[in-house]
């Protein structure tokens, strides 16, 4: 397994919910704006500031198939980008407080 991969596959594990990000994508703003209005806490991972991001962002392909950002998990588990989160306003607070973030 790559360096990449071991990295991002840790950051999911550790964190009840990660936002893979760009800080200058309008879409990832969204996202933490989201979690951020439900007083959520989230680990956000700015791709674009932290050394070996694009290596990181290359390994979220191989474990969740998307590449775009943002890239949420919560609880472990893949939820997907801005327009999925978004689309699960209703059960977001319930899978928030399922995986301790609330």
């Amino acid at each position: 397994m790559s360096a990449a991969k071991t990295k991002a596959q840790s950051l999911i594990n550790e964190n009840a919910v990660v936002v893979f990000s760009k800080s200058y994508c309008p879409y990832c703003n969204a996202t933490k704006s989201l979690l951020s209005d439900l007083g959520a806490k989230y680990e956000a991972v700015e791709l674009d500031l932290i050394e070996g991001g694009s290596d990181i962002q290359t390994a979220l392909q191989d474990i969740s198939n998307q590449r775009t950002v943002p890239n949420v998990f919560i609880q472990q588990k893949h939820i997907g980008g801005n327009s999925d989160l978004q689309g699960k306003k209703g059960e977001l607070p319930g899978l928030l407080k399922a995986a301790g973030a609330l």
